[in-house]
């Protein structure tokens, strides 16, 4: 795998070391695909501080996607920058279709783990071109989730993406974790991902802008750490995550938000 992909290892590490502790999360599939994978992470990256945010942040996704197919049990899920993820088995009903979109390479290592059926499907790709419309028919609802993969597309290119599914689908539900700007010119320095090699990303201030350049519309924003999962961590631990990771200092570095094609 190339340096980016091997970002995936940082949230599988998260949400398998919440699963253990029995906090936030429960995902014994990262459990066990964390102890089978054999990456040794290093520095922040495997910093109990970062696995406590990377798995709120799969949690609000779970949440956020359990209602989705609530309100429209029709709807497609598109998962893009999947990784190893095991959302599928977490959250799906037995009839949801669902497709875990990544690079090949990715996807070869996925199918490790995963089968597909008729309702789940994994798609090798690059969603910078336009392969991916053969593959899904767009005459349909579609929910989409980019987590932990915006920062990783050139402004143009996020754009691009967000205008084709926009294009390809009848109505979209999306859901985007974003780097602010700030944080992205800080990242060249300071980041985790600096761990496995990444140095590069980009971040997104204005989401009506993203929205309006895309045919999307921007609905609301998120919070990264509601108080319910941080009340899961104990003594200091809860203290010292809150003012590290929650609240305006984090705000100021990392966002989340949520737009609709109706």
């Amino acid at each position: 795998m190339n340096n980016v992909n091997k970002t995936l290892y940082i949230p599988l590490y998260g949400k398998a070391y919440v699963s253990k502790k029995n906090i936030i999360l429960q995902d014994k599939k990262a459990e066990d695909i964390w102890e089978n994978a054999g990456l040794a992470l290093k520095g922040k990256s495997k910093s109990k501080w970062l696995a406590y945010y990377m798995a709120m942040r799969s949690a609000i996704y779970d949440e956020w996607v359990r209602q989705e197919i609530r309100n429209n049990p029709n709807i497609i899920v598109l998962h893009i920058g999947c990784g190893l993820d095991s959302r599928i088995e977490r959250v799906a009903t037995k009839d949801t279709q669902w497709y875990d979109i990544d690079f090949p390479d990715v996807i070869e290592e996925r199918k490790k783990y995963y089968v597909e059926s008729d309702f789940y499907h994994m798609l090798p790709t690059d969603m910078r071109n336009s392969e991916w419309n053969k593959c899904i028919e767009g005459n349909h609802d579609a929910m989409i989730i980019l987590e932990g993969v915006s920062m990783y597309f050139r402004p143009e290119e996020l754009v691009e993406l967000l205008a084709n599914l926009c294009g390809h689908f009848r109505t979209i539900k999306l859901l985007m974790d974003c780097y602010t700007e700030r944080a992205a010119k800080a990242s060249k320095y300071k980041n985790p991902i600096n761990d496995v090699g990444v140095t590069v990303v980009y971040g997104y201030d204005n989401p009506q802008k993203l929205a309006k350049k895309s045919g999307l519309l921007f609905e609301k924003e998120h919070s990264m750490t509601p108080q319910k999962y941080i009340d899961e961590l104990q003594g200091m631990e809860r203290i010292i995550f809150k003012y590290l990771f929650a609240g305006k200092i984090a705000k100021a570095m990392y966002r989340m938000y949520e737009f609709k094609k109706r």
